[in-house]
């Protein structure tokens, strides 16, 4: 036992007081690999422009790192090792979402904030989830002999998967808020982008760009300053939980979070 203490002593006086959270923004996409288009706005560029936004949003609360600060492809897989040799506190990639008919188009928006699973909450979200995995290189789908391997190894991170769910849950009750999209609420898919991310990862679909109206919205600067300072809010909430959780020794729950 003393040497235990000693060991965990040590340990407290090696981490730096007062040490900002580590956060990696990711916008989604870039490069040959445009994401969705939309009414004048291609995905990777909405994405881009709202991380640099989201950095700003967060100086002083966080040290921010993004994926990418240009129009360039990085492949899924070398995002979340960016991420991890960062030692990051917190991930999260956004996205803009699109319908493929006009029909669909006419009359599908609003907002979704999603968390890792090894299956999707439902036929929306598998079709968000592949998507968004498209690019992918090996292609879009996990393998099925894959699959208890990718459980297994979530389930190694039961700590970061219910955080995962909790900043999920912070940042989407804020977005709607602030921008009265309509909320498409908070769901579950299996994101190549978050697979293996060692902290609580999120992806944000801020909208669906395909709409006539809200890929209108999504262009514009207050709006985005908008989607930018709700998740921001969001993030800062959920990071003073944590802190407040760590100081007491005990977990908690975030408001409406399951």
């Amino acid at each position: 036992m003393p040497l235990l203490r000693s060991v965990l002593l040590c340990l407290l006086l090696a981490a730096p007081a007062g040490a900002a959270p580590r956060v990696v923004i990711d916008p989604g996409h870039g490069g040959a690999q445009e994401g969705a288009a939309g009414l004048g706005l291609d995905e990777k560029d909405l994405a881009l422009q709202l991380a640099l936004r989201l950095k700003d949003a967060l100086a002083g609360a966080a040290e921010v790192t993004l994926t990418r600060e240009d129009d360039t492809h990085v492949e899924l897989a070398d995002r979340v090792a960016r991420a991890n040799a960062r030692r990051v506190d917190l991930f999260i990639s956004l996205h803009a979402n699109s319908m493929p008919t006009r029909r669909q188009r006419a009359r599908t928006q609003g907002i979704e904030t999603y968390f890792l699973s090894a299956s999707a909450s439902g036929e929306d979200a598998r079709r968000t989830a592949a998507q968004e995995n498209g690019e992918a290189r090996g292609g879009a789908q996990r393998k099925a002999d894959d699959t208890l391997g990718f459980i297994l190894a979530d389930l190694q991170r039961q700590g970061a998967h219910a955080d995962s769910s909790r900043l999920a849950y912070a940042v989407h009750q804020r977005l709607v808020k602030a921008t009265g999209a309509l909320d498409r609420g908070v769901q579950q898919a299996p994101f190549t982008v978050l697979t293996g991310v060692d902290a609580p990862a999120i992806l944000v679909e801020v909208g669906f760009i395909s709409h006539p109206t809200e890929g209108l919205r999504l262009k514009d600067p207050r709006y985005q300053a908008s989607l930018a300072g709700a998740i921001a809010e969001g993030v800062k909430a959920f990071m003073a939980e944590v802190a407040a959780r760590e100081s007491r020794g005990q977990r908690v729950v975030s408001p409406g979070a399951p």
